[in-house]
Order: C-alpha cells, then structure tokens, then sequence
C-alpha cells in the first residue's frame, strides 16, 4: 500500500558510544531509502526510489552507488542480500501506471536482471523475504480482491503466485503497507508473517510452510485506509513485536505498539513514553531488544518491547540489524548505525 512517501564504524573495531546514537554513514546519494538489510557485520544493502541501490564490503566505509537499468520510475521497498555479490531488489511504481518488479545482481550491484515483473491494475508490492539463498517470498497488495503473494523456490529465477484458495480472506480495504520493508517477516526454514492494515482492523497473517497455507491473527488495533501495521519482527521464546499507526497523523501514539508473547497468535495493544508517533519499521536485535523507527525518529528496547528508549538524532525509514548492531536508513540518502549496549 502506498506511503507519502565516511563510515564511523569499523568490523572488530566497535566504537565506544558516549550515549546510545546513532553514527552517520555517507551513503554517496539523497536517494530516499525504504529497504534495508544488513548480511553480515561488514555486508549492508540499501534501495530506494528512483530505482537506486548502495551496499558496502567494509561496515560502511564506503558505500557503492548503483541504478538498476528500467527501473527509474520505481521505488525500491525492499532488498534481501545473499553476501557482497548476490542481492535482490523488489521494486514498485508509487505514481502513474501499476508496476511492480523484482530484480537480482549476482555481480555486486553492477549488473541487474528482471525475475518478475507485473503491470495488471493494482499491482504493487510491499515487501520481500528470503529464507535461504533458493527460497524466497513477496507480498503485494490485493489484486481482484486477492493478496498478491508471490514465491520463488530456484533463487528468484522464477516467481510463481499463490493460488487464490490457499490466500487468507480479506477484509474490505485491508492490504500491506510499504513503509519500512518490514511488513513481512520470515523465520526458521518456512514461517513468513505478514502484518496488516487498510481494513476496520490491523491483522497478522501467518504461514508455516513457505505459504501453502495460512492462518489469520485479528489484533486489538484498528485499521483504516493510512493505519494499521507497518512493521513486524520476532525475537526469540516467541516474542513478538508490531508496530505502526497512522501515517496521516504521525504524531498520534495510538494504537502504535503491539506485543505478543506466544509467536504471534494473540496480539494486545502496548503503550511506552519512549515510543512517539506513528512508527514505520521494526526489527529484531538479539536477546530481549528490539529497534523501531520512524521519520520522527527512532527506539529501542531491550525487554522485549515493553519499555522503549528514546534515541537522538534524525528519523529513518526502516531499520536492519544483526543482534547488537544495527544500520538504519532514510530521506536524502541517510544511513547510519547503532550499537545498542
């Protein structure tokens, strides 16, 4: 669903923080960012608008500038890397005609190739997970009444929809959101969730088998066409984290955390201090921590999501981390990291 639309750190060298905060990277484009994945401590992909994609080799040194060819008019919402030379990129048209793609690099972003590509009315997709280097899934927004989920079990040489009759039923007007890239969350070998909004209620859609069936969460959360679930992460002992909100009201609180305590099947509506405004993306940070983020700005918690800390510095989009150390992206090209003690 559409959405308003010099590294400081070095691998084995983690800087000692005066404060929890954020280290700004130079990305070396204002490209606005939207998918976000860190692969190792030294491997981070980034993607935006206008087709742009950056990834560094070294933590964040340097960052490598490329633009897929084709893909101009599109938006990256997301990016799932295999390692410095393997990534792939899903795109989708946020003005003019309906588009949605998705590309791989097996060269380290020098090259591009098309895997999948959708122009029916209505298609537009939210988001892309990879549960090894050959099984992958996308979600998208509805397409005659039907989520638009799409898999590929070759490494994204081919992409094939769900049929209709293993798809949730929906509720009128609910879709995804492709605020953060993080609207879709995969886990183990074959559990996807995806979180939800647009409809009179925020819902968790959760799949156990890479989608050959699927089972439907409703949340304490209302939904409407801006509001609902934009972020999803799980942590571990079937902690589970959701955030969102409305983004028409970004600096309303309500309805803006979610937690569950047993893997996601039952939700209940969460309040903390340090938590302001609507929230974009959320991801998991080993143990008990997790970090949101929002254009406001950002948080992160370390007991499961209960209690939130306010960090300073500037808002981003959407957020990647690998335990302790996370890499957070947005407006005008903004990259930076975290190391959350």
């Amino acid at each position: 669903m559409r959405f308003p639309v010099l590294a400081l750190l070095l691998v084995g060298s983690v800087p000692s923080l005066a404060a929890q905060s954020w280290a700004a990277q130079t990305s070396g484009t204002r490209a606005e960012f939207r998918g976000l994945h860190a692969v190792d401590a030294r491997v981070v992909w980034a993607a935006g608008r206008g087709g742009i994609v950056v990834h560094t080799e070294d933590g964040g040194r340097q960052w490598t500038v490329d633009s897929i060819p084709g893909a101009g008019r599109l938006f990256l919402i997301a990016i799932h890397g295999l390692d410095a030379r393997h990534a792939w990129a899903a795109g989708t048209a946020f003005e003019g005609s309906s588009l949605t793609r998705i590309y791989q690099t097996e060269d380290g972003g020098r090259s591009w190739s098309l895997e999948y590509e959708n122009a029916a009315r209505g298609a537009f997709l939210d988001g892309l997970g990879f549960w090894d280097a050959r099984h992958g899934i996308a979600v998208g927004d509805p397409i005659d009444g039907t989520l638009l989920i799409v898999t590929t079990e070759d490494g994204g040489a081919h992409w094939s929809p769900l049929p209709a009759q293993v798809l949730p039923t929906l509720l009128p007007g609910e879709a995804a959101f492709a605020a953060s890239g993080t609207a879709i969350t995969v886990a183990g070998r074959a559990a996807v969730w995806i979180a939800t909004g647009g409809g009179a209620r925020a819902r968790v859609l959760h799949s156990g088998d890479r989608g050959k069936s699927w089972d439907s969460r409703e949340t304490p959360a209302s939904g409407s066409a801006s509001k609902g679930i934009f972020g999803i992460a799980r942590g571990r002992r079937r902690l589970a984290v959701a955030v969102g909100g409305d983004y028409r009201q970004p600096d309303s609180s309500n309805e803006n955390l979610l937690l569950s305590d047993d893997g996601g099947r039952s939700w209940r509506v969460a309040v903390s201090s340090g938590l302001l405004g609507v929230q974009y993306g959320v991801v998991y940070g080993g143990g008990s921590r997790f970090v949101s983020v929002s254009p406001a700005g950002s948080a992160f918690s370390k007991d499961g999501g209960r209690s939130w800390t306010r960090l300073p510095g500037p808002g981003f989009n959407t957020v990647s981390c690998l335990n302790r150390l996370c890499w957070a992206a947005g407006v005008d090209g903004r990259i930076a990291t975290l190391v959350i003690r």
